[in-house]
């Protein structure tokens, strides 16, 4: 294989690996962003736990003091029915006092229910601060992770660079120019297979004589098509790429 060639292919190794460890550095915040999004569920289903929990006391308060109101008409209402003169009287202040005593076991049987409400709201609450609590701290371990294969990806991007830049002195001037510009132009991609009579890369077919060129490994020669440079391995029986 000529030599410019066989580096070429290792150098396109070396990109292809450093654009998916590029690749997956940009996809940290993301990742972050889910995890740190999962806390910010918990934190709103906690607010509207605790909303629900205190608009819930508030009416139970409301009508407790209600039902206070009604009882102290009621105390009036028995101390006054000592008071009477008439039969008459008394029968409407009985009459009043039965009345206050349903009305009261209305608002006792409100609130009861009221505070048994309350008991699964307040379950509720515990439940979702709970779910906080283990979201939080699961975004936080997966923070520290995140940030350690942050810091494990860069090393390898700092790992690639060395090893381009030892293959970039084993490559001719010409390939390397070469090389740089259909890398450019390709988003990366610069050196791709031939296989079964096309370029893997566009798919195209390759003219006979061309492939019968390329599978000789002997010179540079490009796809007439995408003009990237190609080579032929004869290991290789994947289906074409794409």
């Amino acid at each position: 294989m000529l030599p410019d060639l066989k580096f070429l292919i290792r150098l396109q190794g070396i990109e292809d690996v450093r654009a998916a460890t590029r690749a997956k550095i940009e996809a940290l915040p993301e990742r972050l962003k889910t995890l740190e999004g999962g806390v910010t569920s918990c934190v709103d289903e906690v607010t509207s736990a605790n909303h629900l929990f205190e608009e819930h006391k508030a009416e139970r308060q409301e009508l407790e003091k209600e039902l206070a109101q009604v009882q102290t008409r009621l105390t009036r209402f028995k101390e006054q029915v000592m008071e009477v003169k008439t039969n008459k009287e008394y029968q409407a202040m009985q009459k009043e006092i039965i009345q206050g005593q349903d009305e009261v076991q209305r608002f006792e049987d409100r609130l009861l229910e009221r505070m048994l409400e309350a008991d699964d709201l307040s379950i509720k609450v515990q439940r979702a601060e709970q779910r906080l609590v283990q979201e939080q701290k699961a975004a936080e371990q997966g923070r520290v992770l995140l940030e350690e294969e942050h810091g494990t990806l860069e090393n390898k991007l700092v790992n690639f660079s060395e090893q381009r830049s030892r293959l970039t002195e084993s490559v001719s001037p010409a390939a390397m120019s070469l090389f740089e510009m259909l890398s450019t132009h390709g988003k990366g991609v610069a050196v791709v297979k031939a296989f079964a009579g096309h370029c893997t890369s566009c798919r195209v077919r390759l003219r006979p004589q061309l492939f019968n060129d390329l599978r000789l490994n002997e010179r540079l020669i490009q796809c007439e098509s995408c003009q990237r440079i190609l080579y032929f391995d004869p290991n290789f029986t994947s289906e074409i790429n794409g």
